[in-house]
């Protein structure tokens, strides 16, 4: 500890233990907790302990009777356990009866401080410091903590409860560290008083016929078999299963989810997954227990594994697919997903499924389409794979959904009655609609997708998330569409999809709602983006209103809006798309798609339309757009000059990102920094270096970087350090050989940077030569900026003198300006 703490030290402690004194708040005291922690962690705490004894009566005095805040108590007990850790401070601690009085019945746990959770919480998390060593577990064994430990599983506090059944799994592990360890054959009967002790508890309570109690066991078991992987955990279960399988005969099956979370989390557990333990049979015995609303976890948890029977697959696959399969039989859609009902069933299994209530329906449903979602991208996923089927439950749902069903029985129509107009089940049908398009289906059922996709897109009774849904499945099927080989172009049927979807996106354009029209811009730039070229897309799009309402929504009154308008018309000119502008002739008539995005930057009042345009004009330059081609230095020096004097740091960022493009452009891209990879020789600018930095030097790209180096946002100002580091670099090997005779006057230049630093950027730097420039360069300290830079802004308020002398402050024992708030 350094000699400032540890004189600042004393008045703190006397400070924690006088309750008269108003108290830092809990972030003080987890930074000081955390301190000590990497006190501890790097040297011996009976040192810090012998050096310090102020920290020694301050443990002792928050035993006192007193009205002490629950806050510096449990503060106090996580404190001891940090010092305890190590065995040698333990046993010291222990001479003066120090641990027993404050975990044991003469502490907390018998006064009125008891009932508030954050001691409880403490002193968990004080023993859980605390346990490392043989010796904490005969102290845990003598003071009764575990009893204690096995009550509060049942706290009021769920963090309590969830802390109480974490410590009794360390626990369970740390006694079997020594014995169990190499030792695969060593019989439950063996084991250390305190692991038969925590065992036979978990044994009682999955006997109990409380379900809390029952919880409280599978919890601890499961985290037990996720991080212990020692032989012993495969005796454990060994010894367990016969009582975990015996809550399969309770009905209904008590604490279902947390029997889920154990079985699955014992499936995962290196050496518990195999047949000798009884897993698999158990594991299919619970899915045929549980609800399809239980048991849809388990089959997506079962399908996930690695090394799994066939069978046990097989049976968990059609436990996912029954829902689905339930909505096809009631829509007379066929049997289902590899016929997974039968005729004679099918109408009572669909009651019992999905029709008990609105609520159970729609969420069964839901989880079952977002499983099937997260399963068909994996490579242990079923196969084959049902494609059809799947494609077809997807259509039927939103069809029922949207009115459009045609139910073949009374539980189909009692279906369509619950999920008429459901969104949730909309965004989970078109979402699982849109995963299905990596793979291919009959070409019947492409077309009932695009239909039904079409349909909701054509819905006034679509919702705005139900409509950005779909537009993002539109685009991919549209991108999963059969193509000619060797052609990218739609085929098609997709451009005649194409040609009905245009007339759709007109109207949603001019949606009263922003976030409508936002999707449907978002919508048309993937569109141009991966087909602008096609002459078969560009024919329809041009034959269509949309290029046209696409530019007057750059005069959007939502800026979310003009922001995606304003990406979507710099990919339709990127692509030749846009509007033809006004001929000289028509004065009056529409400006240049490039002096209204210039417009924009310089007057929009928000942000995001200003950034979107930095994010064009960038694309812009790195494409060489035809708009910028003519004139590619007045245009970077009309951006950067506006770019330069934003209030937005995204917007000077992207300044920067513009003027990196064009510096490369002028002097060549950077080398590699891959020692691997082959890279042809760089060759050097054309004409002297001088000459070729005049470019950079006409449209102001040293200015404004000078500038954003002494940004007040720090990202500005690293991408600024970042530029002027490659700039040196790539100047550097030439400069050597092209170093002017006379070294140039810089002191006006350095000067004007010096004001800058300090905050004052009002005088310009005027037109800076190349000379000037590289003379600069090499004068300023980057590398030094650039660790500064990378440094956190609170980098000297975070020590631990600042972290002392601000807790002391708050209650008046240092003068003001000896503080150090922050």
């Amino acid at each position: 500890m350094d000699p400032e703490c540890s004189q600042l030290l004393p008045a703190l402690c006397a400070v924690l233990a006088d309750p008269r004194q108003p108290m830092a708040d809990d972030t003080c005291l987890e930074k000081l907790l955390d301190w000590f922690k990497t006190i501890t962690e790097a040297g011996s705490s009976l040192l810090l302990l012998q050096e310090n004894p102020c920290l020694v009566e301050l443990l002792c005095h928050v035993l006192k009777p007193q009205d002490l805040s629950s806050r510096v108590l449990s503060f106090s007990l996580r404190l001891t356990g940090v010092f305890a850790a190590q065995e040698d401070c333990f046993q010291y601690l222990q001479q003066g009866e120090l641990l027993p009085r404050l975990f044991g019945e003469a502490g907390p746990l018998g006064g009125a401080a008891w009932t508030a959770p954050t001691v409880r919480s403490g002193w968990i998390q004080g023993l859980r410091s605390l346990a490392q060593h043989p010796s904490a577990l005969h102290f845990l064994a003598d003071c009764g903590a575990v009893d204690t430990i096995f009550s509060l599983q049942g706290d009021s506090s769920l963090f309590v409860a969830s802390a109480a059944g974490q410590l009794l799994v360390h626990i369970l592990s740390l006694s079997m560290r020594g014995p169990a360890e190499g030792s695969p054959g060593l019989q439950a009967d063996d084991w250390p008083a305190c692991a038969q002790k925590i065992v036979g508890h978990i044994e009682e309570s999955l006997r109990s016929t409380a379900a809390p109690q029952i919880t409280q066991a599978l919890n601890v078991l499961t985290t037990t078999f996720g991080h212990c992987h020692d032989p012993w955990t495969q005796v454990l279960w060994v010894r367990l299963h016969p009582l975990v399988a015996a809550l399969l005969e309770k009905d209904p099956v008590p604490a279902a989810h947390s029997l889920v979370d154990l079985l699955l989390s014992v499936a995962r557990s290196p050496g518990l997954s195999s047949s000798s333990c009884g897993l698999w049979e158990t594991l299919a015995q619970t899915l045929s227990h549980l609800s399809p609303t239980q048991a849809g976890l388990l089959a997506l948890g079962i399908l996930k594994l690695q090394d799994c029977p066939q069978a046990l697959r097989a049976q968990a696959f059609a436990v996912l697919l029954q829902p689905l399969a339930c909505v096809l039989k009631a829509t007379a859609q066929g049997p289902g997903p590899s016929g997974l009902l039968d005729s004679t069933s099918a109408d009572s299994v669909t009651a019992d499924i999905l029709l008990p209530s609105k609520a159970a329906c729609v969420g069964l449903l839901c989880r079952t389409l977002a499983h099937l979602e997260l399963l068909l991208p994996l490579p242990q996923r079923p196969c084959p794979w049902p494609q059809a089927p799947l494609l077809g439950a997807a259509v039927t749902l939103l069809q029922l959904c949207g009115g459009s069903g045609s139910p073949a029985s009374d539980a189909g129509r009692q279906l369509c009655t619950l999920l008429l107009g459901c969104v949730r089940v909309q965004r989970a049908a078109l979402d699982f609609l849109g995963t299905l398009s990596q793979e291919t289906g009959p070409p019947e059922l492409v077309t009932q997708v695009f239909a039904v996709l079409l349909e909701y897109l054509r819905s006034p009774d679509s919702s705005p998330t139900v409509l950005k849904k779909a537009f993002q499945a539109t685009f991919r099927w549209l991108l999963s569409s059969p193509r000619t080989p060797g052609c990218l172009d739609l085929d098609s049927h997709a451009l005649l999809f194409l040609r009905e979807l245009l007339p759709v996106l007109q109207k949603r354009l001019c949606s009263p709602c922003w976030e409508v029209r936002d999707s449907g811009l978002e919508f048309l730039t993937q569109m141009t983006r991966h087909w602008g070229v096609q002459a078969g897309f560009r024919h329809a799009l041009l034959a269509s209103e949309v290029p046209r309402l696409t530019e007057q929504l750059l005069r959007d009154p939502e800026s979310y809006v003009r922001a995606s308008a304003v990406t979507a018309m710099g990919q339709l000119s990127s692509q030749g798309l846009c509007v033809p502008p006004a001929s000289p002739e028509h004065p009056g008539g529409q400006q240049s798609l490039l002096g209204e995005l210039l417009h924009i930057l310089s007057t929009d009042s928000e942000g995001f339309p200003r950034r979107a345009v930095m994010q064009v004009f960038t694309q812009w330059l790195r494409d060489s757009h035809s708009d910028v081609v003519g004139d590619t230095e007045q245009f970077v020096a009309g951006v950067l000059q506006v770019a330069g004097q934003d209030l937005d740091w995204e917007v000077r960022a992207q300044g920067l990102e513009l003027a990196l493009v064009f510096l490369e452009q002028t002097l060549g891209p950077p080398r590699s920094h891959c020692p691997y990879a082959v890279t042809p020789p760089v060759a050097a600018p054309a004409g002297p270096l001088t000459q070729a930095l005049q470019p950079l030097c006409r449209v102001r790209l040293f200015e404004f970087a000078f500038r954003a180096l002494f940004d007040c946002d720090r990202p500005v100002a690293q991408k600024s350090c970042d530029l002027l580091l490659l700039l040196r670099a790539k100047t550097a090997s030439s400069s050597s050989l092209q170093e002017p005779r006379s070294s140039p006057n810089v002191a006006s230049v350095e000067a004007a940077l010096q004001r800058w630093r300090a905050g004052d950027q009002a005088q310009p730097l005027g037109d800076l030569e190349p000379e000037v420039v590289l003379a600069v360069l090499r004068s300023m300290d980057l590398e030094g900026l650039r660790g500064a830079l990378a440094e956190s802004s609170d980098h000297v308020e975070k020590s631990p003198q600042s972290l002392l002398q601000d807790m002391l402050a708050t209650v008046g024992i240092l003068g003001e300006n000896e503080a150090d708030c922050y």
